[in-house]
């Protein structure tokens, strides 16, 4: 347990089709074989855990030119970042009150285009950037290959960062603080479960986009999964968290969720 306040920060949002974040979400039948898709509004969010031991910057969100060259234009297209000029990650801390400078660490979940566009702004600092070893190799594979994932930006993360490489399943850097591997969205995708006075919260990133992936167990769709058996089998591991801990589980980019706890976790 840790005496630590959470920060919600919205860092814009992105347009998609909800067929890539629930799977099988419209379907074409015999009467109606091209039906039409739901396309809706998604948030981004990134997290300030203020912890006694500093603070810690829980993932970067989207690159604020990420509609105006920074993203290739069919990523562009598919996950359309509308608001993303809006949103510079040291304007978005500035207005939950703190500063670039402010930050002890930066913890990433994965490297994805709408999770890593920030990290420019730590380039050639001290700070340390927590990201799993799987990931990081992931990430360069997939941006430096035509293999893994297209949802790697090159640019986002080739900066000169002090990486502090996470190598285990689960480790613990700070008090009441736990980083969870939960490999499926990616290899290295990484939660973090954070043990406040009052309660457990687990940040679980792109593991679970929305609802539905948990409460439905429907997995992530249109190809955004390296592999269906470790997904299913994190998503085993988070509710093994929630029933233990009496945790609530916080879902990447539910809009319902989002306003829900956009005031975040204070005592």
């Amino acid at each position: 347990m840790v005496d630590a306040t959470i920060d919600v920060i919205d860092r814009g949002g992105l347009e998609c089709d909800l067929n890539y974040l629930i799977e099988g979400n419209t379907l074409g039948s015999h009467d109606t074989p091209n039906p039409d898709t739901e396309y809706v509004k998604i948030p981004v969010p990134n997290f300030v855990i203020n912890h006694p031991e500093g603070i810690i910057l829980w993932d970067t969100g989207s690159h604020h030119d990420a509609a105006n060259g920074h993203w290739p234009e069919g990523l562009v297209q598919a996950f359309y970042p509308y608001d993303a000029h809006e949103h510079r990650l040291d304007d978005d801390l500035e207005e939950a009150g703190y500063s670039i400078e402010e930050i002890d660490y930066v913890f990433q979940s994965h490297l994805h285009l709408d999770h890593a566009g920030g990290l420019e702004f730590f380039d050639g600092t001290d700070t340390p950037i927590f990201v799993h070893e799987e990931e990081l190799k992931f990430a360069y594979y997939s941006a430096k290959s035509d293999e893994g994932s297209a949802a790697y930006v090159l640019d986002d993360f080739d900066h000169d960062l002090n990486w502090t490489v996470l190598h285990r399943d689960r480790e613990t850097h700070f008090e009441g603080v736990e980083f969870i591997r939960l490999p499926g969205h990616t290899p290295g995708l990484t939660g973090t479960m954070v043990h406040l006075p009052d309660e457990s919260v687990v940040f679980a990133g792109d593991e679970l986009y929305q609802t539905e992936n948990y409460v439905d167990e429907t997995p992530l769709g249109a190809g955004l999964l390296w592999s269906h058996r470790h997904w299913f089998q994190s998503l085993n591991l988070l509710k093994e968290l929630e029933r233990r801990h009496d945790a609530e589980i916080v879902y990447g980019h539910d809009p319902e969720q989002f306003a829900e706890i956009k005031d975040g976790w204070r005592r």
